[in-house]
């Protein structure tokens, strides 16, 4: 049986091999901890990142116990969408990672798309 690591390893090399086809355009990559989610894109042809955006910023960080649930997830996904449009990006390819779509990381990029395409 598979553990929890091997999984996640699986889907990120799966995901990854699939975004590889579409190197033309940026990448919107998640990452989720058990404190905090974080979201940038990156330009893979230049290995840089554009824009980022997390729960550590001051205007998004709050004084509950935990800053990774969904408002928070939500309130990142806007604040990406909203730095891309400003920078003037508008088609990305979504990078979930090995992360399942759901809960956070759907909700970040439901936030997201409302400004983005993928």
């Amino acid at each position: 049986m598979r553990d929890y690591k091997t999984k996640f390893s699986i889907r990120k090399k799966r995901l990854r091999s699939k975004i590889a086809s579409c190197s033309d355009r940026l990448r919107l990559s998640v990452f989720r901890s058990n404190q905090h989610i974080y979201a940038q894109i990156i330009d893979d042809s230049d290995s840089k990142t554009l824009v980022s955006a997390s729960t550590l910023e001051k205007d998004l960080r709050k004084q509950s116990k935990s800053n990774c649930n969904t408002e928070s997830a939500i309130a990142v996904g806007n604040l990406i969408g909203e730095r891309a449009a400003q920078a003037g990006l508008t088609e990305v390819v979504f990078d979930k990672g090995g992360y399942k779509y759901h809960g956070l990381v759907k909700s970040l990029a439901d936030a997201a798309r409302k400004f983005l395409s993928f």
